[in-house]
């Protein structure tokens, strides 16, 4: 990877801080732009702007080309906090909004709709600038090559960025357009992928050399990565866990049992209503940015679906049905999909939009509501200079185990279980009164594949029966509104509407849910619907010259380039997670032109992952299937469901699960069938080992 910082514009574009008057907008808003056509909630957010937002589609850029105007691409989404801050101290200024409006085409971005573009200008501001965020604010040729751009400006800065760009167009077009040059061709050589054609060898000596480096970089005290803010990472953490049960690494079993100990007490985790927010601001996982987002949520699901499933922690099992239950009532809709956020802000008693209102408490609001539970309260919630946050509130979070604190208590555990589920009651009434944040209700195919996951593991430790059909459910809401005949999938989906084609990471995580959701249900239908988006994944998104997947299909046309998705960040990168289903899909169906695949791609990573596994941890799960011994269990009889309902009583990562309760035709599975017994075959490199007919003794097979 190459790393770009271009700092001449920068400079020619400083600006000093000037003192401007101008008036803001009333409230009476009788003009609306282009943007009151969208169903984004966050589009829709700034129809009533003077500025003239139009969305991101080709009649808009073509506008650009016509005008010869520079083009403002400015992104964002419906719960950034600092994203509603720009909004109400520039874009609904009128004096700001007649700057854009008479020099610029002002295009608005919703990111989690339009990954595609917010990676571009992000590449394109992190070259600038060395880094970034949300909001996004972009500058750029009318053909789209970036020119200049950050993230939050004040109204100052702004206006200042507006006169100095536009005057330098206008009078210095050619000093833009060559570090337009220069800047695009770094956006486009950023995220080179060359085709790596020496033999790798995937040997654990490698793992163990790549934790040695990483565990610097980890807090045993507060758990996580050191150092604020904190965010989740559910997928390091799934690897972590995954490489300690593997190389029995109980220093590091226990650093994860710890990471989702603090975060499950932190305010990070909502106390009261479930469900985690999306980071935390300090180290101690104590004050949120009080987002909450789908694919958190999902992941984190299914985080501690695994570690329950090995460790049995009570704790980690509350906050799987805790959330799972917010997700529910608050982020799934009549069709079984699931929607994508709810915002930081929510409205106070005065009518202003303040971060965190809706979850924090006062202490005389607690102490009204709970009466002579309080002082109980206050000890298990921190009611105190710990947890005291702002403005006299305070975010509920514990410094305590249960079994810590009973014993520092003199209660019985039973008795504060009884105690803690009446709090949470009573203040859920309360809460329920107040004006609740807004809901980014648009459906996202990508994030609804991992939350279709999280059902889906959530079932396999917990058996709970309303899960899998929750996931079904889902699943054909998926397969009917989102699939089209020809294997293609769309990205969003709104009031019954989808309108933008899918990027890898829909086509990626569909996928992968659908071979989940055949492994607990054994119905092929959905193995064989994931292997047709596959075959469609490859033949539209692969690169033949690099060995990797395209973000974009092509199909798509408007864009300056296709980047390339390798880093597991938040969310794992869709290269990473198609290498785990070529894996598995090559297993199932015996295709070898699959594994193959899926090993070209983790062999052009090596290098990469090597200088940094903690930014590649999807990958590195993909490793230990090459580089430790990775297992097939099929079990073929009448009785194949309730064998693998005991085999989801063990925490194995390292199997792939395949079953029928009649004659399959899928590859692993054909000649299996024996019409007087459930047998399961245990089977590694292309060997098996006897059959048996106990769950018991297959998982023995497995551990030896």
């Amino acid at each position: 990877m190459k790393t770009f910082v271009y700092s001449s514009l920068l400079l020619i574009l400083f600006w000093s801080c000037s003192n401007k008057n101008n008036s803001a907008i009333t409230e009476d808003k009788p003009f609306t732009n282009d943007l009151i056509n969208e169903t984004s909630p966050y589009l829709l957010q700034h129809a009533y702007n003077p500025v003239d937002w139009k969305a991101w589609n080709s009649k808009s850029l073509q506008l650009a080309q016509e005008k010869n105007k520079l083009i403002i691409i400015s992104v964002g989404y419906s719960a950034c906090h600092w994203c509603h801050v720009m909004e109400e101290e520039s874009f609904e200024n009128d004096s700001v909004a007649k700057l854009m409006n008479n020099n610029f085409i002002n295009i608005k971005v919703d990111r989690e709709e339009r990954p595609d573009v917010d990676q571009i200008y992000m590449n394109a501001v992190q070259l600038m600038t060395g880094s970034g965020g949300w909001p996004l604010n972009c500058i750029a040729l009318p053909d789209g090559r970036p020119v200049f751009g950050g993230t939050y400006f004040t109204k100052t800065q702004w206006t200042k960025i507006l006169e100095d760009m536009s005057d330098l167009y206008k009078n210095d077009p050619d000093k833009v357009i060559a570090y337009a040059e220069k800047l695009t061709q770094g956006v486009k050589n950023s995220d080179l992928i060359t085709l790596n054609k020496e033999g790798v060898q995937f040997t654990t000596e490698t793992l163990k050399r790549m934790k040695e480096s990483w565990m610097p970089t980890l807090d045993f005290k507060d758990g996580g990565q050191k150092n604020a803010p904190k965010f989740p990472m559910p997928t390091n953490l799934d690897y972590l866990f995954r490489s300690s049960f593997q190389n029995d690494d109980l220093e590091l079993q226990n650093f994860v049992e710890l990471t989702l100990t603090k975060m499950a007490n932190g305010g990070i985790y909502d106390q009261i209503g479930g469900g985690f927010s999306r980071y935390s601001v300090d180290e101690r996982w104590h004050v949120p940015h009080f987002e909450k987002m789908l694919y958190d949520n999902a992941q984190l699901v299914s985080l501690y679906s695994k570690v329950y499933q090995q460790t049995g922690n009570e704790a980690f099992k509350t906050v799987i049905i805790e959330t799972l239950n917010f997700i529910e009532h608050e982020l799934t809709n009549d069709e079984g999909a699931f929607y994508s956020s709810i915002d930081a802000d929510s409205v106070t008693k005065d009518g202003e939009l303040e971060e965190g209102v809706f979850y924090t408490w006062t202490k005389e609001e607690l102490q009204s509501i709970l009466g002579n539970d309080f002082d109980l309260f206050k000890s298990y919630y921190n009611v105190n200079a710990k947890g005291k946050w702002e403005n006299n509130h305070y975010i509920l979070f514990k410094t305590q185990t249960d079994e810590e604190f009973i014993k520092s208590n003199s209660i019985t555990l039973v008795d504060l279980n009884t105690k803690v589920s009446d709090w949470k009651s009573k203040l859920l009434k309360v809460r329920a009164s107040r004006k609740h944040p807004r809901t980014d209700d648009k459906v996202l195919t990508s994030w609804n594949a991992m939350m279709l996951k999280a059902y889906i593991d959530a079932y396999r430790v917990l058996g709970d029966q309303q899960y899998l059909n929750r996931a079904i459910k889902n699943a054909n809401f998926i397969k009917k509104k989102q699939l089209s005949k020809d294997g293609s999938l769309f990205h969003n989906y709104k009031n019954g509407v989808s309108t933008i084609d899918g990027f890898s990471e829909d086509y990626a995580h569909t996928i992968a849910a659908f071979i989940d959701l055949y492994q607990v249900t054994l119905n092929e239908d959905w193995l064989q619907l994931a292997n047709e988006i596959m075959t469609y994944t490859i033949a539209h998104f692969f690169d033949k010259d690099n060995g990797m997947f395209y973000f974009t299909s092509d199909t798509e046309t408007n864009l300056i380039t296709r980047k390339i998705e390798v880093y597991d960040n938040v969310i794992p990168s869709s290269n990473s997670v198609l290498a785990h289903n070529l894996f598995k899909l090559s297993h199932y169906y015996s295709n070898k032109s699959y594994d193959d695949k899926a090993k070209q791609m983790l062999s052009n990573m090596v290098s990469d992952i090597n200088k940094s596994p903690s930014a590649y941890s999807n990958w590195l799960n993909l490793y230990l299937n090459y580089s430790n011994p990775y297992y097939e269990v099929a079990i073929s009889g009448s009785n194949a469901r309730e064998k693998i309902k005991q085999l989801n009583n063990h925490y194995v990562p390292n199997i792939l699960v395949a079953g029928a309760t009649q004659e399959s035709e899928i590859p692993i599975m054909k000649n299996r069938f024996i019409d007087d017994d459930t047998y399961i075959y245990v089977c590694v490199n292309g060997t098996c080992k006897l059959p048996v007919l106990e769950i018991e003794k297959a998982v023995n097979q497995l551990l030896k």
